[in-house]
């Protein structure tokens, strides 16, 4: 911020080099008062106007297309629209990928790093808070370590000093929401699983980075693992259609690059590298990625199936201005093909893991976290559990700490010899980090006891009084289907924000949607430093033992 104030005041006080008559300044962020007073005392007079927008945060998931989102929230920031409502929100981060570092890192306990990116954390949340219209009421999970104390502090002071300096509500009053504060470790197990929803399953096994997904399908038979594109044709178009769609090929390959939807890339062997990028915008996307791999591979056929009977319908009944009209809209029907196409590629891509190794992991993960087998019956010797997957030679060494992590995890703690034999036995020695620096993190686990107002005070204190009686009781079943007054009930009723210290995985992000479906009178928002995966998970956690120039962090 402050380079950015300099480079404003800059523009304007070398009048020969001045570049605007005036200008409209807007912080997405609190703005100092040493660095407001020197922008009134350099260029006041060229200033048309100055407001802090406070939004200081990225929504990632919502239940709306993001794009739509962050302009709502621009608008609503520059008092261009009413408001916000609760059913927008569903994920959001700070993108402070550093944070898991910065505040578990034994070598930066003593120094302000910590107590730093916690006021910048706080700064950040108070800005979601402000843009959904909340004065929460701030929760902590009491334990050990004082990050989480610290943070909901840190965040009670910011939500005070907004609201008592915000020129449209003055002094708030405590809302029906809450906020909670946790720790990265409250709840260890969740994150080292391997899961089976699509989209938590397609970010822990194949090679997705900045949502981008890249695949490479040989020669003409991109479009499908089963089928070549002249199947796929003769299943959706007769022979004259057949002919056009063939002519048609170029122009649609090329209206895919410029809507964005691929980007195609030629290697040596004369093969397609396909990028797709998964986001809100994609319908399909949001629709299947928190449905079971099974549903996914299910669903996703029928609406190719679907889509092949409509065309063929339409053909039956075409004239020749039909047919020119069919014609305009073939990159239309290319495009919703393909995206079909493309997720159910990604999901043989899960299922293609899932068969070599993941399934033989998963009966075993299974059975150690929740303490019983298929049959229901106690595990009484986990490290009998344990080593059918430790002798397993096509298990790879993060899969193999994943197992070592959650039998440690499911007996309380392990003895420093037997830990020492495990490590030696399966020669992870330079990846022992990724199991011995578990003991920074010390919170256990969080449950859905908040929506009905069940934590217990003791553990879960308030920073300040309690806000009005919390009204997000009164449980659903999942399978009752929402009525169509569900999103204003929400609106009038509670929100559960939950915030946690160092990162959210894809399964805690399903979870919060979960929620939100099972209560028709809360809505849950989850939110997080970044967005971790159980491989970058374990890497942080590694990286917490090293000296701070020697860690290299990836933006998110």
């Amino acid at each position: 911020m402050r380079r950015s104030v300099d480079g404003l005041i800059d523009d304007f006080i070398n009048k020969s080099s001045s570049r605007y008559k005036a200008a409209y300044v807007y912080f997405t962020d609190f703005c100092p008062d040493s660095l407001f007073n020197k922008i009134k005392a350099s260029c006041a007079k060229s200033i048309k106007k100055c407001k802090e927008i406070n939004i200081s945060f990225f929504p990632y998931e919502s239940q709306m297309k993001t794009n739509a989102l962050i302009l709502k929230v621009l608008l609503f920031a520059l008092d261009l629209f009413d408001e916000v409502t609760k059913a927008d929100f569903g994920v959001f981060t700070l993108n402070i990928p550093d944070a898991f570092y910065r505040c578990y890192s034994p070598t930066l306990e003593k120094t302000k790093d910590k107590d730093a990116v916690l006021q910048v954390m706080a700064e950040q949340i108070v800005t979601l808070c402000a843009t959904l219209d909340e004065n929460p009421g701030v929760r902590y999970k009491s334990g050990p370590s004082d990050r989480a104390s610290k943070l909901a502090q840190l965040v009670e002071k910011s939500l005070e000093n907004y609201y008592k300096t915000d020129e449209r509500s003055q002094i708030k009053a405590k809302t029906h929401s809450q906020l909670i504060i946790i720790d990265r470790g409250f709840d260890p197990v969740s994150t080292v699983l391997h899961e089976l929803t699509f989209q938590a399953m397609a970010y822990d096994l194949l090679p997705i980075e900045n949502d981008t997904y890249k695949q490479l399908r040989l020669g003409l038979c991109f479009l499908m693992t089963h089928y070549s594109k002249r199947d796929l044709m003769a299943s959706l178009f007769s022979q004259e259609m057949r002919n056009v769609y063939l002519q048609l090929e170029a122009l649609s390959e090329d209206f895919n690059r410029k809507c964005g939807l691929y980007e195609y890339k030629t290697d040596g062997s004369g093969g397609k590298e396909k990028e797709a990028i998964l986001e809100e915008d994609d319908d399909l996307w949001v629709k299947m990625r928190h449905k079971h791999i099974a549903d996914v591979l299910e669903e996703i056929p029928k609406l190719l199936k679907d889509a092949s009977s409509k065309t063929k319908a339409a053909e039956g009944k075409l004239s020749i201005s039909a047919l020119s009209q069919l014609m305009k809209k073939m990159p239309l029907y290319r495009k919703e093909i393909s995206k079909q196409v493309l997720h159910l590629n990604i999901a043989e891509d899960c299922m293609s893991k899932f068969k070599s190794n993941v399934e033989r992991l998963c009966k075993t993960e299974q059975d150690l976290a929740l303490g019983t087998d298929a049959e229901g019956e106690k595990v009484k010797d986990s490290m009998r559990v344990l080593l059918p997957v430790l002798l397993n030679k096509s298990h790879d060494s993060y899969d193999k700490i994943r197992a070592i992590l959650l039998y440690i995890f499911s007996t309380n703690g392990t003895t420093q010899e037997n830990l020492d034999k495990l490590i030696q036995n399966v020669h992870i020695e330079s990846d022992s980090d990724m199991i011995k620096n578990w003991k920074y993190l010390d919170v256990p686990v969080i449950s859905s006891d908040a929506i009905e107002n069940k934590l217990d005070s003791k553990d879960w204190p308030y920073c300040s009084r309690c806000p009005p009686t919390w009204n997000g009781s009164g449980a659903v079943s999942a399978r009752q289907k929402p009525r169509a007054s569900c999103r204003e009930e929400r609106r009038s009723g509670a929100r559960l924000i939950v915030f946690v210290i160092g990162g959210v995985t894809y399964s805690e992000m399903r979870s919060a949607y979960e929620v939100t479906e099972a209560y028709k009178s809360c809505e849950v928002v989850i939110g997080s430093t970044h967005i971790l995966t159980p491989r970058k998970l374990l890497e942080e956690v590694k990286s917490l033992s090293k000296p701070k120039d020697m860690v290299c962090i990836k933006d998110e």
